[in-house]
């Protein structure tokens, strides 16, 4: 296999091989990540001492998970909650109210650490760590995944695949699930993409001296946004996902907003509302194809103080100095 990210099958062709269910022409899936305090701990361990801050992190398990709840009985809609580990230890009966709700619980890290380059060894055991928790909290072995900020290593899914997990949902490369492998490892995953304009993340999140511009939009302007992106998913017949954090999208407007989307999305004909897992499992069971990443090898230039352009372009030199 040549090197790059992929094989030699047009990869556009392989993330089309996909039928729904009868009756259904495309599918939705509504995704929480209940962060709470984890992700504010895992970039800055120092935070803990920001009480605020912690408040504003402590609001999605306290009072928007159990107002997410409500809502998505009321529309009669099964969700994917993803959930660190911590979050599971601080907060149990969160976890089990999800439980309860009939929706799914996925593994969302242990304390949401920084993925980026780590080892596998290290990796195995964040793995390990929060599927004890989960487990611990509310009997869950869950079967998806999603790394800390869709940032999966290219040992990530073997170490899946070691723990029988069915999904990943950490990608950004298609937009309907497919099946993969990684390298010459013949243990496939199920991959859910996922998408940077359909993250609340990138609309709403602001904390003083931890994250966002101040920009916080209007949830009337991320609905209609929200609402183009189901549109165009269901009209493709592909996959729409959305991300949200109860700390963000379970503030009272924004959980409005929410709901009025979800009302959408059902409303639209052959839409096949539904968990990650259902979406997951129905993708291993008719799709035969298998795309294979692989790692690009970066060609080596005799110009030490050059760097390799992805567009083909010329390399330019590297300014000291100076990141961007």
């Amino acid at each position: 296999m040549n090197a790059g990210f992929g094989n030699n099958k047009a990869f556009g062709d392989v993330l089309h091989v996909i039928t729904w269910p009868e009756g259904f022409r495309a599918a939705a899936s509504f995704t929480f990540d209940v962060d709470a305090e984890s992700c504010t701990i895992a970039h800055d361990p120092g935070s803990t001492r920001r009480m605020s801050l912690m408040s504003h992190q402590s609001y999605g398990p306290k009072v928007a998970v159990p107002r997410l709840l409500q809502i998505l009985k009321r529309q009669q809609v099964q969700a994917t909650f993803f959930v660190p580990g911590f979050t599971a230890e601080c907060y149990p009966d969160i976890v089990k109210q999800i439980v309860a709700g009939g929706h799914e619980v996925a593994h969302h890290g242990y304390l949401h650490e920084p993925m980026q380059g780590i080892d596998a060894a290290t990796e195995g055991r964040y793995l390990d760590r929060g599927l004890e928790a989960l487990d611990k909290a509310a009997g869950v072995r869950p079967v998806g995944y999603r790394a800390p900020w869709w940032e999966l290593n290219w040992h990530s899914a073997g170490l899946l695949a070691d723990r029988g997990f069915l999904y990943d949902s950490s990608l950004l490369d298609g937009d309907a699930p497919y099946r993969f492998t990684v390298g010459d490892d013949e243990r496939d995953l199920v991959e859910i993409p996922v998408d940077w304009a359909l993250d609340d993340w990138e609309q709403y999140a602001f904390y003083p001296g931890v994250t966002g511009s101040g920009v916080i939009e209007s949830p009337a302007k991320v609905l209609e946004m929200w609402t183009l992106e189901a549109e165009a998913h269901h009209s493709a017949g592909s996959c729409f996902v959305l991300t949200n954090h109860p700390f963000i999208s379970g503030r009272p407007s924004k959980a409005v907003a929410l709901e009025r989307l979800i009302e959408t999305v059902k409303d639209l004909d052959g839409m096949w509302v539904t968990t990650l897992e259902q979406i997951a499992e129905h993708t291993k069971a008719t799709v035969n194809e298998i795309h294979t990443h692989a790692r690009i090898d970066v060609p080596a230039f005799p110009d030490t103080g050059a760097r390799f352009h992805p567009a083909g372009r010329a390399p330019a030199p590297i300014r000291q100095g100076i990141t961007g």
